[in-house]
């Protein structure tokens, strides 16, 4: 009896679903109708350029950088991905704090790897220690100085400047009497002033800075495993870098530490800072750093980006810090001395102020440096650059950082110059 009536109810039912379903039909025929020609009504086709495959020429990067990269760094990046908020993934981002920690010569337990370039760490420094209408005292002998002062302003900062022409460095006793003036909350120093070349004293300053009660933001982006930096004993309170020089990564993550007093600064603001992207509240939860006991979703960082990064904290371990240190200093020597022999000047006169990592020249008498520029990248597949920013038409730069930093590259890079000065049109005035 109960199979009949469900018998029956399943008959009875057949033509109410067909008629369900026809009405249906009848009403979602012209919306499927308007999702077809949507799907193919792509006016714009698909450009030539994308469809061939990818290619990137080899070159030499002797430039400022980015450097080359050697394979086994490649080789990380190239590791298939996991998810960024994988308890894998947090054990890596825990071993590149550790690493970060010991290039930095720190214990800072705030202490992580930006997903950015060094830009990127930059404006995190100064977005969090730094509110509207404090004041922030600038030292400017090259670009890196004019992009900080910059970026204080677009965030509303009172900012001053000491200014130095390219390759001018500041003594203690100017930096502290400009301390003592403007009363800052923040001082920043590039030490390794890459459009420049020079590598700036550092001893000194941050004990000034604390009895001012002024926090110390230090650059290192292209002198951080090229010449000796220690966060910890010369009392910086903000130190970044950046991978693409001589940590021998690609571009795209970028160090930086704060110590305790920082820290107060930043956890103790009146007003949020002015990026979300960059606060160090959610960062520093994100990279474990907050004591909580989970880490909560913020950005994705960049997964391969941070494989490649912790695999060159790793070479630079193994090598260890001293050890790259005397290598930039012994390439650079030898470096200096076949620029000379080739009759050109080097720019920073100082053999103590010149960065190892980032040799400057001064442009040789009656050459257009773009020419030998040119013809170096044409000929010999080789990057060099000229000057940027302030030093735009003053010099020529030489970078042999990480990787490329060996007698064999100085060789090839003093070859190249040679053969340029013998082809490029040199003016007889």
């Amino acid at each position: 009896m109960q199979r009949a009536l469900f018998s029956r109810s399943a008959l009875l039912a057949q033509p109410v679903a067909a008629a369900v379903d026809s009405l249906l039909a009848a009403r979602s025929a012209p919306l499927l109708q308007r999702l077809d020609r949507s799907i193919s009504s792509a006016t714009i086709p698909p450009p030539t350029c994308i469809l061939r495959p990818l290619e990137a020429p080899l070159r030499y990067l002797f430039g400022p950088g980015p450097s080359n990269v050697p394979p086994r760094i490649l080789a990380a990046q190239g590791r298939p991905i996991i998810g960024h908020m994988h308890p894998e993934m947090f054990e890596i981002m825990n071993d590149i704090k550790r690493g970060i920690q010991y290039i930095f010569q720190t214990d800072n337990n705030m202490t992580i790897a930006m997903s950015g370039s060094g830009h990127a760490a930059m404006e995190c420094a100064v977005f969090n220690t730094v509110e509207p209408g404090e004041s922030v005292l600038v030292a400017i002998n090259g670009i890196w100085g004019e992009r900080v002062a910059e970026i204080a302003e677009r965030m509303g900062a009172n900012v001053h400047r000491m200014v130095k022409t390219p390759g001018g460095y500041f003594s203690n006793k100017e930096i502290e009497q400009a301390v003592e003036k403007h009363k800052p909350v923040l001082f920043f120093l590039t030490h390794g002033e890459s459009s420049a070349g020079l590598c700036h004293p550092v001893d000194g300053i941050g004990d000034i800075c604390r009895k001012h009660n002024c926090l110390f933001l230090v650059d290192t982006v292209a002198s951080l495993g090229a010449a000796p930096i220690f966060m910890d004993k010369q009392n910086i309170d903000i130190l970044y870098t950046g991978s693409q020089k001589a940590l021998n990564a690609p571009p795209g993550t970028a160090p930086i530490s704060f110590n305790d007093r920082a820290c107060h600064k930043m956890f103790n603001r009146k007003t949020k800072p002015v990026s979300y992207l960059f606060d160090m509240t959610h960062l520093s939860n994100y990279w474990g750093c907050d004591g909580q006991p989970a880490r909560v979703y913020h950005h994705t960082g960049p997964v391969s980006g941070f494989f490649a990064l912790r695999e060159s904290l790793a070479v630079i371990a193994e090598k260890g810090l001293e050890e790259s240190w005397k290598k930039h200093k012994e390439v650079a020597a030898y470096l200096y001395r076949g620029l000379e022999d080739l009759g050109l000047k080097l720019f920073i006169p100082e053999r103590e102020l010149r960065l190892p990592s980032v040799t400057t020249i001064a442009i040789p008498d009656g050459y257009n440096w773009k020419e030998l520029l040119a013809y170096i990248m044409k000929n010999h597949q080789m990057e060099m650059t000229g000057g940027l920013g302030p030093s735009i038409g003053m010099v020529m730069r030489i970078g042999l950082m990480g990787y490329n930093c060996e007698k064999i590259n100085a060789d090839m890079a003093l070859h190249a110059l040679a053969d340029a000065l013998k082809n490029c049109k040199k003016s007889k005035a």
